[in-house]
This record gives C-alpha cells, sequence and structure tokens, in this order.
C-alpha cells in the first residue's frame, strides 16, 4: 500500500513538471520556438547516429520529438517532459507534454529524448488524441555530454517506431511503466 501511494505521489509530481516544462518566461511564439529548437536538435542527432531515419521520418505520415527527465528510486519511476508532434502532409505542429511513472527495480536519473515515427495518419490523429502508451523499460546510462555512454534501443508497435537515446545522467533501470502524453492547451 506505501508503494501505491507513493507512485500516485510521484506519477502527480511528474505530471506537474511535464506541465512546467515549457512554462519558462515568455510568450507563446517564444515557448513554441523553444521547443521546435529541441526538435531541431534531436532530429540532427538522431540522423547523425542512424542516417537511415531521414528518409524514415521523410515518407512519414508524421513524427513526434520529446525531451523527458526521469528519476528512479528502488522501486518507483518518474519523469515529464514536452515536445511537439508533427504532421507531415498538413505541416501542422501540436505542441504537447507527457508524464510518465511506473514501478520496478533501479535508480538514478537522467535527461533523454523520444523520437515516434508514425507510419500512418491513423496512429499519428490517435497518439494526438489519446496519448497513452504502457510499457517496459530495461535500461542503463552513464552519461555527460559526449563522455561515457547508454544502452537504448528503439521498438517498433505495428504502425509506430520509437527511437530513444540519453542526453545525460546516470541511471539502471528494469521498469513497468506508463507514459500519459497530451496536447499543450496554452501552446496550440
Amino acid at each position: 500500500m506505501l508503494i501505491l501511494r507513493n507512485l500516485v505521489l510521484v506519477l502527480f509530481l511528474a505530471m506537474l513538471t511535464g506541465c512546467a516544462a515549457t512554462s519558462s518566461e515568455g510568450t507563446v511564439a517564444e515557448k513554441r520556438q523553444k521547443v521546435l529548437q529541441m526538435k531541431d536538435q534531436v532530429l540532427t542527432q538522431l540522423f547523425k547516429e542512424k542516417p537511415d531515419t531521414r528518409s524514415q521520418i521523410n515518407s512519414a505520415a508524421g513524427y513526434a520529438v520529446f525531451s523527458n527527465a526521469n528519476i528512479n528510486i528502488i522501486f518507483v519511476a518518474a519523469g515529464g517532459g514536452y515536445g511537439v508532434a508533427k504532421n507531415m502532409r498538413t505541416g501542422k505542429h501540436t505542441y504537447m507534454n507527457m508524464a510518465e511513472g511506473g514501478v520496478g527495480l533501479g535508480f538514478g536519473a537522467k535527461d533523454y529524448r523520444i523520437v515516434i515515427v508514425f507510419h500512418n495518419e491513423q496512429a499519428l490523429n490517435r497518439f494526438i488524441e489519446s496519448g497513452w502508451t504502457f510499457g517496459g523499460n530495461a535500461d542503463a546510462a552513464a552519461k555527460a555530454g559526449d563522455k561515457g555512454g547508454s544502452v537504448e534501443g528503439e521498438a517498433y508497435y505495428g504502425d509506430v517506431t520509437v527511437y530513444t537515446f540519453t542526453e545525460t545522467g546516470l541511471a539502471f533501470q528494469a521498469t513497468i511503466k506508463g507514459t500519459k502524453f497530451w496536447v499543450d492547451k496554452e501552446l496550440n
């Protein structure tokens, strides 16, 4: 029961973190620009590390890019972040937030990026409209800038491909977690 109560508390704090991630000083236009700059930096890094992803994204119905911070303390994991989804057919950007929480073994904290490629428009629309995902996660990271390393991967879920990579952090974890993505009402 104590673990469940702590998980609920951590999830609540993670959601607040996700909501606050893009609520820094500045106008709505400046906040949008910050998100788009993050997206461009992440895509540049992805294309450098996996050159074949450029053509995959260009031929996809859409994609989403998120910046996320995650902590794991023994049995509880939580995180929050922000990002943007882009419909490749219309060119429309949908600004979003994310929060995640889970249970499992691990410790540490990391700052990581997620790129989600939607291979059809139904998958993209479903993501923007409902945004829930569940899944397991196992990773190890010890990285600061270009120093150190991390083990991440890519996952294929039918009409969606997900790439993750760590920017900085020290984390060892194996968790079952849920992630909630939702539209940022302020930026859209």
